[in-house]
């Protein structure tokens, strides 16, 4: 772990170590990057995101558990870094009735957490789909009603609760995600469009961005390899890569993003390293290249 004076120097560096320092350039959307990559080492992540010239980072629920005591350490580091805290990963919502109360205050703590350090977003998943079986109308609609009572609950603390569609989770598909939005009550919830995940679920994410511009509160931007390269054999089989390296429309996206004249934040992810050659900086390099050479986001 990067001790606290050790992090001070490395971050009186990153005006030497970025090519682009920090901006939120574009007349309209703002760029973020997730910490997810960096596999918990967040105090790294922090440095090097700042390095790359995000100004926005959404670190994850791991955080809570090492800093919810002293979030001012790490509001310290953020602040250092000259990074806003722009999403936090908050985990999975439950829908038996049994788990439903320490569901929501498990989020409702993370949005304290959240607020301690600045921050004023948190992101909602869930882990109830079975393999092999699609969830009922009812399953969607419960987890529309729980998510609906988190976000009034955060709204209290000042934390805008959002909806993550994910692969794998009820709002896999696009019809899914479909029930989840029309039940949202956009009060309390809002929509964070993961382009990827989206993707693979069978849907088209550039009009998706269309669709939901009237409850979209931010962006995971990230790019699928799909089928992956050598098993082309299985169409299903997928991993995701650094931006530009896959078959996601990020140009359709952005230019219905700028279409919609979007203010918010489009948060770069990459789950993990896709090549494992590779650091969590190189992967980053390459997608913040791609953002400036090929989406037209000026980084100043």
């Amino acid at each position: 772990m990067i001790k606290r004076r050790e992090f001070l120097q490395q971050s009186s560096l990153l005006a030497l170590m970025a090519s682009f320092p920090a901006s939120v350039a574009d007349s309209s959307f703002k760029m973020g990057y997730s910490a997810i990559t960096w596999g918990g080492k967040d105090e790294q992540a922090i440095l090097d995101i700042a390095s790359l010239g995000f100004k926005g980072i959404q670190l994850r629920a791991n955080s809570y558990t090492k800093y919810k005591d002293n979030p001012q350490d790490l509001k310290a580091l953020l602040d250092v870094s000259k990074l806003q805290l722009v999403m936090f990963s908050s985990g999975n919502v439950e829908i038996d009735p049994a788990k439903v109360p320490a569901s929501i205050e498990q989020h409702v703590n993370h949005a304290k957490f959240v607020k301690a350090l600045g921050g004023n977003s948190i992101q909602l998943t869930n882990s109830l789909r079975k393999k092999g079986e699609n969830p009922s109308q009812g399953d969607l609609l419960k987890l529309a009603e729980v998510m609906n009572e988190i976000g009034k609950r955060t709204k209290e603390v000042g934390v805008q609760a959002t909806y993550h569609n994910h692969m794998n989770q009820f709002g896999e598909t696009p019809e899914e995600v479909d029930t989840l939005v029309k039940n949202m009550n956009p009060d309390y919830l809002r929509l964070l469009l993961d382009v990827a995940h989206y993707h693979q679920g069978g849907g088209k994410p550039a009009d998706a961005v269309l669709k939901y511009k009237d409850v979209i509160h931010s962006f995971h931007i990230k790019d699928v390899e799909s089928p992956i390269k050598g098993q082309e054999t299985n169409p299903a089989s997928y991993k995701f890569v650094e931006l530009g390296q896959g078959v996601v429309d990020m140009k359709g996206i952005f230019t219905n993003i700028r279409k919609i004249k979007f203010k918010g934040w489009a948060i770069v992810e990459l789950d993990g390293v896709p090549d494992k050659a590779k650091t969590p900086l190189q992967c980053g390099t390459i997608s913040r290249d791609f953002l400036r050479d090929s989406i037209n986001y000026k980084f100043v």
